[in-house]
């Protein structure tokens, strides 16, 4: 017993090690933004997507590409706009001739076969052109004629958008936005942050980045986050948290009925899950803690969770509900 104790201990570390160099090979080009670049590791080791939202200019399309830089995948960018089609994306038939003459047709693969794709400003697409990526994003395959397409793996979607209220921006549709992972909202950078922006960035100095982790190796550490022990009174506590997002529903926290219209998919419970898995091992810990759900709670749940005119009048936003679900619901049930 001692001996598998000690393994799963060395796993752990290992984990923990490998997780902190690609953390600060990105934060040679990244700075501050630290519970991002967090959210977005943890969402790639679970082996799901992220979205992340914020006004222009403060450096979510920077992170993907810095990412993508220091992991050894295949990585494509598509540019949301509102003339985007699903063709262009996931990609079409074409008419091709060989040397004898034949015509026949061809699947010309889209931007979408990839490993890493960046999906810039996704929410200035129509909703036609989102939904083209439903299927993507949720059994990693592209169906077209007829055919369906593997993608390789491991494959990630990171999405950014803009806040709904710019100009120019659809609402993803509550499908899409069930299938990511995590949804970090990504806030303006402090004073030394900005000062330290400013420095690296106007003094024409570039940073050369090395590979710090392939595809294999990604592999094997969500396998890895998989095998971490969740007790069952944890696992108890994670689902009632996501029942209590249910309006009028047996576990409903007071500010849910008040102000949800429709609670989280089972989706939910199973991103609560692993995203604190990885926290357990990024603490050392081969089984998940109560304090290990509550901190991944708020970017697993704010995006499932869609609020009633009343909360929308009233100016309440999703994590303001979930905070105090947070606080109403108790780690043992009564």
């Amino acid at each position: 017993m001692t001996t598998v104790a000690e393994s799963m201990q060395e796993r752990a570390d290992q984990f923990r090690q490998r997780y902190t160099a690609v953390k600060e090979a990105v934060g040679q080009v990244i700075v501050g933004h630290e519970d991002i670049v967090h959210g977005v590791l943890t969402a790639m080791l679970c082996g799901g997507h992220c979205l992340l939202e914020g006004v222009p200019g403060l450096g979510k399309t920077m992170l993907v590409r810095t990412l993508a830089e220091v992991l050894d995948l295949n990585f494509n960018r598509i540019q949301f706009t509102p003339d985007l089609m699903p063709a262009d994306i996931l990609g079409t038939n074409m008419i091709v001739e060989d040397e004898h003459g034949h015509r026949r047709f061809e699947f010309q693969r889209g931007p979408v076969f990839t490993q890493i794709l960046l999906a810039d400003e996704i929410n200035r697409a129509t909703p036609k052109t989102q939904s083209a990526m439903l299927e993507t994003m949720q059994e990693g395959t592209v169906t077209a004629a007829g055919h369906r397409y593997q993608l390789e793996q491991p494959f990630f979607v990171l999405a950014t958008q803009n806040p709904i209220e710019q100009e120019g921006t659809y609402p993803l549709p509550e499908a899409q936005l069930d299938r990511f992972l995590f949804k970090l909202v990504v806030g303006y950078s402090g004073r030394e942050e900005l000062a330290t922006i400013v420095d690296r960035t106007t003094r024409g100095e570039k940073v050369e980045l090395q590979k710090v982790m392939n595809g294999d190796e990604i592999t094997e550490w969500q396998q890895l986050v998989r095998e971490v022990i969740l007790a069952s009174h944890v696992q108890d506590y994670l689902v009632r948290l996501t029942l209590a997002t249910h309006p009028e529903g047996p576990y409903a926290a007071e500010a849910t009925n008040q102000y949800v219209r429709w609670g989280s998919s089972p989706r939910g419970a199973q991103t609560l899950a692993l995203a604190a898995k990885v926290r357990a091992l990024l603490e050392g810990r081969y089984n998940v803690s109560f304090e290990d759900v509550r901190r991944v709670y708020l970017p697993a749940m704010r995006h499932r969770v869609l609020l009633n005119f009343e909360a929308q009048a009233e100016g309440i936003e999703a994590d303001q509900v979930l905070l105090e679900i947070l606080e109403k619901v108790p780690e043992k049930a009564e």
